[in-house]
């Protein structure tokens, strides 16, 4: 799968056989951050504490969000929501093919 691949199936009403994280992203995508951040908030691990950071900066807690940057061991970007959108799917993606 690539980034293409998964934009397109946000046509779909159900996301495709990916991990636990690509299905938040694909839920944020689809304007759907509750069930987004549900799949994301009781995992602990880097990557789910590196989505999780991402969806509360999308939701506008930049404290929180600056919160789990930390846990995921990572910076708070400055760069937009669609280009993190978009690093973390092509980082997860490259993640599963490995």
């Amino acid at each position: 799968m690539d980034i293409a691949t998964f934009s397109a199936s946000l046509q779909e009403s159900a996301p495709p056989n990916v991990s636990v994280y690509l299905k938040a992203l694909w839920y944020d995508a689809k304007d759907n951050w509750k069930t987004a951040h549900n799949l994301v908030d009781h995992l602990e691990d880097k990557t789910a504490f590196w989505v999780h950071a991402y969806l509360h900066r999308k939701e506008g807690d930049r404290g929180n969000a600056q919160y789990w940057y930390s846990r995921a061991g990572k910076k708070m970007p400055s760069n937009s929501l669609q280009q993190e959108w978009e690093d973390l799917v092509d980082a997860l993606i490259d993640e599963e093919a490995n």
